[in-house]
């Protein structure tokens, strides 16, 4: 199901959120503008597990080239559409969770996620050479805290039915829980399997955790 947009009006201007989806798009137009130097810059500031993994074995790697990707790989995108779907429900949940929070405490919840769910990444994908990159992780955490601060939220999803697409209606706690469902079972197949890399699906799972986590943590604002 993909969602269109959500019935759940935060009453402010989502002055962070609009900022945060504005930066994603300036880099990624700074990305089209590499051309063949993109892969180098990608592998830069990525977040590859095994180069964390084996840190010890490279001497010349510093502080700042092993941990910083953990901040820069949350702004960098692969490609239109997965720039665009992240942006997407970042644009339709992200409004709500910032007025509940307020515009500081809410950009540090954001980057905790975002940086909790790469350290998630790593663990279960310790000797993958690939880079981590995408905003979907410290997004996931917004959806994991609207999903139990709005569970009745109406949200207005497109349902594919076979050839016929249907418009309808769903509570957020139904379209997030199965958001989550899927990540959970793509991460929970992915251990299996030979290949590293591809979607990050426990970069997912961890923000969205972190996300239920923090939301209850987190002083509210008025």
């Amino acid at each position: 199901m993909i969602p269109i947009r959500d019935r759940n009006p935060s009453g402010v201007f989502p002055f962070i959120t609009t900022s945060i989806i504005s930066l994603n798009v300036i880099v990624f137009l700074f990305e089209l503008s590499l051309g063949h130097q993109l892969e180098s810059f990608l592998f830069q500031f990525g977040v590859i597990p095994a180069k964390l993994s084996y840190r010890d074995e490279i001497p010349d790697m510093s502080m700042a080239e092993a941990y910083f990707p953990f901040f820069s790989y949350m702004f960098l995108h692969g490609g239109f559409i997965h720039l665009i779907g992240n942006m997407w429900y970042l644009w339709i949940f992200g409004d709500n969770i910032e007025a509940m929070l307020g515009r500081f405490k809410f950009i540090l919840f954001y980057l905790i996620c975002g940086i909790g769910s790469a350290i998630v990444h790593v663990y279960f994908n310790y000797q993958s050479g690939v880079p981590c990159i995408g905003a979907s992780g410290a997004i996931a955490g917004v959806l994991g805290a609207y999903m139990i601060s709005f569970p009745k939220a109406r949200v207005l999803v497109i349902l594919p039915l076979f050839i016929i697409w249907q418009l309808i209606e769903l509570p957020a706690v139904i379209v997030l829980g199965f958001w989550f469902f899927i990540q959970f079972f793509s991460g929970t197949a992915a251990i299996s399997s030979v290949e590293s890399g591809g979607v990050a699906w426990w970069a997912h799972i961890g923000g969205f955790i972190l996300g239920i986590i923090l939301i209850k943590l987190f002083p509210k604002s008025r």
